[in-house]
């Protein structure tokens, strides 16, 4: 039986095997390796706040996600696979109330980032 997602142990399990296949997909693992470089465990430390925050309630990360992304070339095609690539991995390593709202939330967000970054794609 898995279990839900608790600790910051969890977190950082969680966004490290999620990034992994990241990295490992043909369609957005170009894009993320190229605007990160080699700047990734920065990246990663980044991210365990960010989904600390979000889903612990533990308010380890202030910022704006959105701004780095705005000008990315990116389409739904990408969100979708960033998604389901999320969803994926949540499921595959968690269950329970907080791996349910973590999916919840990644799937908001990527539409969310998706809907920005056509408004602005259409607006400039």
């Amino acid at each position: 039986m898995k279990k839900d997602i608790e600790t910051i142990a969890d977190i950082r399990l969680l966004v490290d095997t999620f990034y992994e296949r990241v990295k490992g997909n043909e369609l957005i693992g170009p894009i993320f390796s190229g605007r990160i470089e080699n700047r990734w465990p920065e990246h990663l430390e980044k991210m365990y706040r960010f989904w600390q925050t979000v889903l612990l309630d533990v308010h380890t990360y202030s910022g704006a996600p959105f701004p780095p992304h705005a000008n990315i070339p990116v389409n739904e095609t990408h969100f979708t696979t960033w998604a389901k690539l999320f969803t994926g991995t949540v499921n595959d390593l968690f269950e329970g109330q907080v791996a349910n709202e973590a999916i919840k939330r990644g799937t908001i967000m990527a539409a969310v980032f998706n809907s920005k970054i056509d408004h602005i794609r259409q607006h400039n």
